[in-house]
């Protein structure tokens, strides 16, 4: 009977070792995809440098509005990943239907209040970004209304943990946008709203296939939603998820405004490689997120808070010290050699700075998982305090670096005290 007993605790080891196995396995898959989706976006670079340094720094900071414009849906991704992953019954399903169709009309009519107020600013849009060709701005709008509606097909797939799919995606993405930016631009020689046009092109693709993938939330039977009780759980998501997007995209949109447009093109390219270390450790917080929604509805325990935090502390490291060791390495193959002498000496500073933020995001994460939302208003002070910052004090680009790695360290400290403050509920 004590034999029989023991048994089950001697296969906990190799439990926790599965559960080690598929965790690396789905986030090694994920950042697999991401990397390929961001090296085809990468190679977007070489043709896109061609429009010169003015038009590139305009299409940069088009990019950049992208995700600022998606900030109302950044907390959508999570709350579908959090209600798909606790989906137990068949009542789940249509409520899940239910609200996926809810959400995609209500994104609309958002966008169509955010398009409204940029056509009458548009003038003050126009100058402000230096944008020549008030296509490219149009266009951009539109690519906000599928970016509005990306993040609610990717948050059931995330929810259920289809991470094969998911990663297909953001390589679809990337073929998309390489195509169609090559015959855009190369071919058809048209500038940032070629682009631009090309980046549509490519999210449009990467929508459909998920639209496709999720086909079931689109002709299954639904039911009565509580929107009421649905609202109070996406405010703060959103904004807590907002929070990350503000920090990490903000930067370009000051820079586009307060630097000469000569020069805002140097600070893109390096930028760009500050971004990607972000973008290449995210899919590791994308794991862990639905881990940890499933593990607070099901009162399991979860150590893959500790496993995100550790991976993304080695690979981010890791692409910081490449970047400080080869700075001019990635510019040198997307770039001439008039962005290497200004260019260069910012990706180190842009490597470092942007590592807190990258542990940050992991934590963040953690925290909306887990609907610990009592961080949300300090961490909103922080963005606050962050775009202040950006807005009296720009004199350089190093300064501006700088205040994103002073910021990016308080938003980690803020998410650290409320994951591993005494008390806190944390399931690691």
């Amino acid at each position: 009977m004590i034999a029989e007993k023991a048994e089950p605790a001697s296969l906990m080891p190799a439990a926790s070792d599965k559960h080690h196995l598929t965790f690396f396995r789905q986030s090694g898959w994920l950042m697999i995809a991401t990397t390929l989706g961001g090296l085809m976006m990468y190679a977007v670079h070489p043709i896109a440098k061609n429009m010169g340094k003015i038009e590139y720094g305009v299409f940069t900071t088009l990019i950049q509005i992208v995700s600022l414009m998606t900030i109302p849906a950044v907390g959508l991704q999570s709350v579908f990943a959090q209600q798909a992953a606790g989906v137990m019954t068949p009542e789940h399903e249509r409520e899940l239907a239910g609200v996926f169709r809810g959400v995609l009309r209500l994104t609309f009519f958002v966008w169509v209040a955010m398009a409204a107020i940029i056509f009458l600013l548009r003038d003050r849009v126009l100058s402000g970004l230096g944008i020549s060709n008030p296509v490219a701005l149009w266009v951009t709008l539109v690519i906000g209304l599928v970016g509005l509606w990306r993040p609610i097909f990717q948050g059931v797939l995330q929810g259920r943990q289809n991470f094969q799919w998911l990663g297909g995606l953001m390589i679809a993405d990337g073929i998309g946008r390489l195509a169609a930016v090559f015959l855009i631009v190369s071919v058809l020689a048209h500038l940032a709203a070629g682009a631009m046009t090309a980046v549509l092109v490519g999210m449009v693709f990467a929508l459909l296939v998920g639209g496709w993938l999720c086909r079931d939330c689109l002709r299954s039977e639904t039911m009565p939603v509580n929107w009421s009780a649905w609202l109070k759980r996406v405010a703060p998501l959103t904004l807590g998820m907002g929070v990350g997007i503000f920090m990490l995209a903000a930067d370009m949109i000051f820079v586009q405004n307060f630097f000469s447009k000569e020069q805002t093109g140097f600070y893109a390219a390096a930028g760009m490689i500050g971004r990607a270390l972000v973008y290449f450790t995210t899919p590791v917080a994308a794991v862990m997120f639905p881990k940890l929604a499933r593990s607070a509805a099901t009162g399991e325990k979860s150590n893959a808070l500790a496993l995100a935090l550790g991976v993304t502390a080695l690979a981010g490291a890791g692409a910081a010290m490449m970047c400080t060791l080869f700075p001019t390495l990635p510019l040198r193959i997307v770039y001439d050699k008039s962005f290497l002498d200004v260019s260069g000496p910012l990706v180190p500073w842009f490597a470092w700075c942007m590592l807190p933020l990258t542990l940050a995001t992991v934590l963040l994460n953690s925290l909306m998982a887990r609907s610990q939302f009592k961080a949300v208003p300090w961490m909103v002070a922080v963005a606050a305090g962050y775009g202040l910052t950006l807005y009296l004090r720009h004199e350089s680009f190093i300064q501006v670096i700088q205040t994103i790695g002073i910021f990016g360290t308080l938003l980690l400290a803020v998410c650290a005290w409320f994951t591993f403050r005494p008390g806190a509920a944390t399931r690691t």
